[in-house]
């Protein structure tokens, strides 16, 4: 009976206590000489690749995923490093370790200008599709969807992609993208009427410009001329109010 007993002590301490007291060890703070040393890799990082030196900045972003595996940002700047030098391969591995660290729409757009560029459309357009399901603002993601649907031979997703992005930049330069579209499947109609948008839009973005000039305030040099004629003005104005009136 006694063997009994403790049997089941032990399973309740086991089942109930031992959880409790058994805790994971804290994680030693981050000291600031590590804070300064990241800092100094990610600088180092950014300086080499606009320096065009790819050695150092992979050897800079190598070593903040030595000291930090999880860092997902690293992993994504070393995605665009590699896709920069042709090792497609190389930069797909990375954006999707980044993608599955942390859910970023900049990974997937970036994976799938990976996969535009190697000729894997249909996982390009997947790519971009997940991208602007959780970021749907910026007009890049739909123009890249929208070469990777016309890669695909698909048009009506592809002007779709198109008008999308239009609503979003207003960009004359969009719509001549949706003229090139029209103009490869000979549609008359379609070609004149969006040659018809992009003269409106170019008239709107010249009043637009005209506008913000008039209300842009004065320069240091206008200022100066202006004062400059209401100094020369002032003698003149004085000398007719100082000259006597002719009485009648």
């Amino acid at each position: 009976m006694l063997g009994i007993a403790l049997i089941a002590i032990l399973s309740l301490y086991v089942v109930f206590l031992y959880p409790i007291f058994r805790r994971k060890p804290a994680e030693a703070p981050k000291s600031a000489r590590y804070d300064m040393q990241m800092k100094k890799l990610w600088s180092a990082a950014q300086t080499s690749m606009r320096d065009h030196k790819p050695l150092r900045a992979e050897k800079a972003l190598l070593t903040i995923l030595k000291f930090d595996e999880k860092n997902a940002a690293a992993y994504n700047r070393l995605g665009i490093l590699y896709a920069k030098e042709q090792k497609f391969d190389e930069a797909i591995e990375c954006f999707e370790i980044a993608q599955s660290l942390d859910n970023n729409p900049s990974s997937l757009h970036n994976v799938g200008l990976i996969y535009l560029e190697t000729g894997a459309y249909e996982k390009a357009a997947m790519a971009f599709e997940q991208a602007i399901e959780l970021e749907d603002g910026l007009p890049a993601r739909y123009i890249a969807l929208a070469k990777a649907k016309e890669k695909l031979g698909q048009i009506k997703p592809t002007i779709e992609a198109l008008e999308k992005a239009y609503q979003l930049d207003h960009n004359t330069n969009t719509l001549r993208l949706i003229l090139a579209i029209y103009e490869l499947t000979g549609d008359v109609e379609a070609i004149a009427e969006t040659t018809a948008r992009i003269e409106n839009q170019i008239a709107a973005n010249s009043e637009q410009a005209s506008a913000t000039r008039r209300r842009r305030p004065a320069t240091a040099a206008q200022q100066r001329t202006n004062a400059a004629q209401s100094q020369t003005s002032a003698p003149a104005r004085q000398a007719r109010s100082a000259s006597p009136r002719r009485k009648i």
